[in-house]
């Protein structure tokens, strides 16, 4: 019984195997095979027109001014006050008195020889008047004109040899060119603004006593201001020195525009950079202070023929993908510059040619790509 029942139940499961075996290949003939549908990628592109592209370089550096004065004393004495304060941080403008050196010394030894010098010429004149007649009436008024306290007018031209002489035996041109030189040395005791400035450093105060060869402090002109700009080693052949320069700053508001004024001839061995010296004119709206930190923006050469993609647009360093009939091509292209914002193409591509000018993943040489102005004026028919 036992057994009659255990074969029973041994049929019993391999029918149902067949049964459902059999199932199962009906279930896979009956069904079809599915194969992806092939998809079009719809990218960015440009049109290729081929033409001259202006070249840019971006480079940073610091203002300085363009004539930064050390003032030293070339005489002895006492620092007195002159119109402004002699102080750090003081503005001036031009012609203002800094300050000044005790002249009193100077003054009178000035006045001494000048006295001399009158009395020279009181001497010589009744000389002049008896043999020169025609000649006494202009040394006459040169006389008359010699003040105290003015400075000296050259003396009268004359070619008369004989006027010469006399002139020479009353010692005239020797006492003339010693006042002239004591007006020299009265003047160094005088510090005159040479330009509109500020005072940098005042090493000096009112009432100091000053010896020859002191450095009494700096002064700036905050008219003509420079930056040294730092441009890698790569970039000087595409400067051009007839093309302005634009700064902007991060840390004052505004925009200036300059001139390059000088290339240096050496390279920075740490740096790999070249010096490029730009002058630049301190306006009043928005003043450059001294020291500021600016970011160059320099139009350098023009490259004909050429044209600028997107750096995103160049794959592994040296082709790019265009769309030809309808399909992605990918085209080896000669690069001439790199720049940050852009890559200036200047070979293996031609007018006419749409070009892709974004990322793209998981694509290949072939497949199917329409350019998203094409899709979208599809769509809108």
């Amino acid at each position: 019984m036992k057994r009659s029942y255990r074969i029973a139940l041994l049929v019993l499961i391999i029918v149902v195997g067949f049964v459902v075996m059999w199932g199962l290949l009906g279930l896979k003939k009956d069904t079809k095979k599915r194969l992806p549908e092939a998809r079009t990628k719809i990218v960015e592109t440009t049109v290729v027109q081929l033409g001259p592209v202006q070249t840019k370089i971006t480079a940073y550096g610091r203002v300085t001014s363009s004539q930064p004065v050390l003032l030293h004393a070339e005489v002895a004495g006492t620092i007195e006050q002159g119109d402004i304060p002699f102080k750090p941080a003081q503005s001036f403008l031009k012609g203002d008195l800094l300050f000044r050196i005790d002249d009193r010394q100077a003054r009178l030894s000035l006045n001494s020889m000048m006295s001399d010098l009158m009395t020279a010429l009181a001497t010589v004149l009744p000389e002049i008047k008896v043999d020169f007649s025609d000649e006494y009436q202009v040394w006459q008024d040169y006389f008359n004109r010699c003040q105290f306290d003015t400075k000296i007018e050259p003396l009268p031209e004359t070619n008369n040899p004989k006027i010469k002489l006399f002139l020479s035996r009353f010692n005239v041109y020797k006492l003339f060119f010693s006042v002239r030189n004591l007006e020299i040395l009265l003047d160094k005791h005088y510090f005159y603004a040479p330009f509109d400035g500020s005072i940098i450093s005042a090493n000096m105060r009112v009432g100091s006593s000053a010896r020859v060869g002191t450095l009494l402090g700096e002064i700036i002109n905050l008219e003509q201001m420079e930056t040294a700009i730092q441009v890698a080693a790569e970039d000087i052949q595409w400067i051009d020195q007839q093309q302005p320069v634009t700064f902007t700053s991060s840390e004052i508001p505004g925009q200036w525009t300059g001139k390059i004024t000088r290339v240096g001839s050496g390279i920075d061995t740490r740096t790999q950079t070249i010096q490029i010296y730009v002058s630049m004119d301190n306006g009043p709206v928005t003043p450059l202070l001294d020291g500021v930190f600016l970011e160059a923006h320099i139009t350098g050469k023009s490259i004909d023929k050429a044209f600028a993609v997107p750096p995103k647009s160049i794959y592994e360093d040296g082709y790019v993908y265009l769309i030809t009939d309808g399909k992605l091509t990918r085209r080896v292209v000669s690069i001439i510059r790199r720049e940050p914002n852009q890559v200036i193409i200047d070979g293996g591509i031609g007018n006419g040619d749409t070009l892709v000018v974004e990322v793209m993943q998981g694509v290949a040489q072939g497949m199917s790509a329409k350019s998203k102005i094409t899709a979208t004026e599809g769509k809108g028919q």
